[in-house]
């Protein structure tokens, strides 16, 4: 028998690998749907990608990949007998439970037990060999079978939180002393007893003084006298305030240097009279910032907690597993696929995009949306319990059943590679998430249909010179309305003063702090602050030639399909730590911006002259400024390092310099796209690009120059050609021109943006590159014609000038909302609300259900859809 399984997997053999380091093993979901070792079909691992695949989807690898050996995983998920009590036999430690998996939630660790089963599996006969099977197996597939099998999850090696190291019990914990000197410590208003500072605070567990910490190992500020205070006392352990829970806190050791455990902490901090069961304990497990005196009446309201709310099952009612702090994605993400055009975009074509899908589907966005579109939307998540299984329930007396719901880990774990908030397991801004997604939308939509388009709108901004009276209007794509909060215009403005003044005498008396009082803000005056002119600072007048004040409001160029409104609740404290505004508005279900459209230049308003602003060089080197154009400022220290990499010293210079002076890496990068290149000349720049080693040599540009369009709109981003300048600086560094005047146009000619913006926006293929034209360069008629739409929707097959906008009335009614209940954007928990089938329904998590009263006056981000002509 051995002999015949060696022969059997002969001709496979090139093709079975061992996993190595860095090899990720997707041993625990399926890369097209949510298949798992728990699934009725089991995953499928291919021995050669280690992409895991459910019973749907394996074949489709193999015709694709000719792969053809596969790990088959399926883990049994079995009740435990009951013992002669009645009880649950205690868990026993099965020998063939051998996956690195998590076990699953749904399921009662204390009735159920778990028993794993592995097998290789050969296409496309699905020849089964039972494993372990070391005796017959040739000994390179019994290493390989072992290794995945022993492999840990994919998702280990890249959330980046496990840099952090285990926390250990430290050595005084057990036998730390106290003194019994009557301290106790009040619930706020702590500050330093040394310098008064009321940031990062931490209470000494010996004595009970309330110092400022330094460096410690969570990175913020202070005087260092808790330090000094262990330095001259020797009393070990200290404890951050502000994050004290029930489940436990912040503890560091002066002695042993390094944050550590005291599994006594709740006994240390009642010798001060600090209550940890009586501390705000964070909602649904999600980090609350107890910095603040949280509103336990925010989270009730948001989250409907006091009410009997009926779950629902089924398509679209399919909820997400919260993979700690992700609530910010599972809310946008369920508001996206709950517009049609997200849904026919990627479920729609679900087969399409998985036919065509490259050989490592977790990489491909197209992919992992079109998963997670079908997961929320099929239903096959969100079923109802059995009537069986609900008079089981109610004679075991066990808790509702509640759905599975699906995990968008794979999801995420793409959206937010290389992003250094997203790929974090902190809490985020869902508006920052939306338009991060947005963006990756735009990218990932080359050639194929843009759902974004529904949010994309165009922004009129009209700027005045308050001197001249002289205007000029431009425009810019958006995707959202970002709507301030006037707190001064609260219909309650008595109450909050009266509240804020006993709020600073508790604070100075270390008393108590009264109960918040929530400022109430009509939504009238919010968009009446949306209207008023902002300063616009460091304005330069082109009709002064100089420095002038200048004012900016602005207004719809054209009104989007789906309208996103961001309610500017959060602003940032002292310590730079975005805190969020106690406030409510009544937001109305319907909204008529009709009297915001764009009107344009009017009669008797007289354009700015269409100049640029002239060069400014620093005041140390105005004086020399011809022989700092013959020897510009260089990273001297950059350029040499590249030259002792072998480069001629004056090309080193001139790619630091190209660079703008943004480091090695970035010039080194340079130096490899010109090294080959031969001298020529730009004439569009008007320059002659030097020999590679030759000295650098630039023009002379220190006048204000004509700017290189006159339009009846006057200076505008999206119809003028950006300043050749600009484009000369940017094709210097390798970019085609093409590339470069696009970049600059998406950036309002901003060089920094534009620089980034070529990076994230990959050069196109020529005929890409020719309807991306058509969609970034709009005609005139497009705006000038803006006030002229009625009910009519303006599509890019009907205008093929301009940015993709779907124009239409301005009439919008209410369907969806984001919530957040926190102190702080880095804190907290979000739930949406989404209307369906004429009702609301709240998700909040894995948990849907239909809402009995939406607290559409708490939400963050609102979402519209237009309403139809007629």
């Amino acid at each position: 028998m051995a002999t015949d399984l060696g022969e059997l997997l002969v001709p496979y053999m090139p093709t079975v690998r061992v996993p190595r380091t860095g090899d990720r093993v997707f041993k625990s979901e399926c890369a097209f749907s949510y298949d798992s070792p728990e699934s009725e079909g089991g995953l499928y691992v291919c021995m050669n990608t280690f992409l895991g695949f459910g019973r749907e989807h394996v074949e489709r690898h193999y015709r694709k990949t000719g792969q053809s050996v596969y790990m088959h995983l399926k883990r049994h998920i079995k009740e435990k007998p009951t013992g002669a009590a009645g009880g649950a036999i205690p868990r026993r430690r099965n020998g063939k439970v051998f996956l690195d998996l998590e076990l699953n939630r749904d399921f009662n660790g204390d009735h159920y037990e778990y028993e794993d089963e592995a097998k290789l599996v050969i296409f496309p006969d699905h020849y089964e060999i039972p494993l372990p099977n070391i005796e017959e197996l040739p000994a390179l597939v019994t290493i390989a079978c072992d290794a995945v099998l022993n492999a840990a999850s994919a998702y280990k090696k890249q959330e980046p939180d496990s840099w952090e190291e285990e926390i250990q019990v430290s050595k005084h914990a057990r036998s730390l002393r106290q003194l019994d000197n009557g301290v106790r410590i009040p619930p706020s208003g702590w500050k330093c007893q040394k310098c008064e500072l009321r940031e990062n605070l931490w209470l000494n567990l010996t004595d009970g003084v309330v110092l400022c910490g330094k460096w410690f190992f969570d990175g913020s500020g202070g005087n260092g006298h808790a330090l000094e205070h262990y330095r001259e006392t020797n009393f070990p352990l200290a404890v951050k305030l502000h994050t004290i829970t029930p489940d436990g806190a912040d503890i560091y050791s002066f002695d042993e240097e390094e944050a550590v455990l005291d599994p006594h902490i709740s006994e240390h901090l009642s010798h001060f009279g600090i209550d940890m069961l009586q501390m705000q304990r964070p909602e649904n497990g999600h980090h609350t910032d107890t910095n603040v005196r949280p509103r336990v009446s925010e989270w009730e309201v948001i989250q409907e907690s006091g009410m009997k709310l009926k779950a629902v099952y089924g398509s679209g009612y399919t909820g997400f597993k919260n993979l700690g702090n992700s609530c910010y994605l599972s809310t946008v993400m369920q508001v996206l696929f709950s517009i049609p055009e997200f849904q026919r975009a990627y479920v729609g074509n679900l087969q399409r995009i998985y036919d065509y899908s490259p050989l490592d589907p977790t990489q491909d966005f197209a992919t992992q949306m079109a998963k997670l579109g079908h997961g929320l939307l099929s239903g096959l998540f969100s079923k109802p319990p059995m009537k069986s299984e609900l008079i089981e329930q109610v004679m075991k007396e066990e808790h509702k059943h509640q759905q599975k719901g699906v995990s968008p880990r794979m999801f995420k774990a793409l959206v937010s590679k290389g992003h250094p908030e997203f790929s974090s397991n902190r809490q985020q801004d869902a508006q920052e998430f939306f338009l991060h997604i947005i963006n990756q939308v735009e990218r990932n939509s080359s050639g194929s249909e843009n759902p974004s388009d529904v949010f994309r709108f165009l922004v009129e901004e009209r700027v005045q010179c308050c001197q001249s009276r002289r205007v000029r209007y431009s425009q810019r794509v958006d995707y959202l309305m970002q709507l301030p909060v006037p707190i001064e215009a609260a219909t309650n403005r008595e109450e909050l003063i009266a509240y804020e003044a006993k709020r600073k005498d508790a604070e100075e008396n270390m008393r108590l702090p009264p109960e918040p009082v929530r400022a109430r803000v009509p939504f009238t005056a919010c968009l009446q602050a949306f209207t008023e002119p902002d300063n616009v600072p460091d304005f330069w007048s082109s009709a002064l030639q100089a420095k002038s004040a200048g004012v900016k409001t602005s207004r719809f160029a054209s009104f989007p399909e789906y309208l996103v409104v961001q309610i500017k609740k959060f602003t940032f404290g002292v310590d730079w730590v975005p805190k969020k505004l106690d406030l409510g508005i009544e937001v109305p279900d319907f909204l008529d911006l009709s009297r915001l459209r764009a009107t344009g230049l009017q009669s008797g308003e007289e354009e700015l002259p269409d100049l640029t602003p002239p060069i400014v060089l620093p005041e140390d080197t105005r004086d020399n400024s011809m022989n700092s154009l013959d020897s510009p400022e260089i990273d001297e220290a950059a350029a040499m390092q590249l030259a002792e990499m072998g480069f001629p010293l004056e090309a080193c210079r001139k790619a630091v310099y190209y660079t703008g002076n943004m480091g090695p890496e970035m010039a080194f990068n340079w130096i490899i796209a010109h090294m080959e290149e031969p001298a020529e000349t730009d004439n569009a720049a008007g320059s002659q690009q030097d020999d590679f080693a030759e000295p650098l040599a630039l023009p002379t540009i220190l006048e204000p120059l004509p700017s290189s369009s006159s339009t009846s709109m006057g200076a505008t981003p999206l119809d003028n050609q950006p300043p050749e300048e600009s484009i000369a600086i940017l094709t210097s560094m390798g970019f085609p021109r093409r590339h470069t005047v696009q970049a600059l146009k998406a950036t309002n000619n901003n060089l920094e943006r534009a620089l980034d913006w070529i990076f994230t926006h990959p050069e196109m293929e020529e005929s890409d590159a020719l309807s991306d034209v058509a969609d970034t360069e709009p005609n005139d008629n497009v705006f000038s014609n803006a006030n002229s739409h009625s009910g009519s929707t303006m599509s890019p097959d009907q205008d093929t000038s301009g940015p993709r906008v779907k124009d239409g009335p301005g009439r919008y009614e209410l369907f969806a909302f984001i919530s957040h209940m926190g102190a702080s954007t880095m804190s907290g928990h979000y739930v949406c609300h989404i209307k369906k089938e004429g009702r609301w329904v709240i998700y909040n998590d894995h948990k849907v259900c239909l809402s009995e009263r939406p607290p559409k006056d708490l939400g963050y981000v609102y979402f519209y859809h237009r309403l139809s002509s007629s």
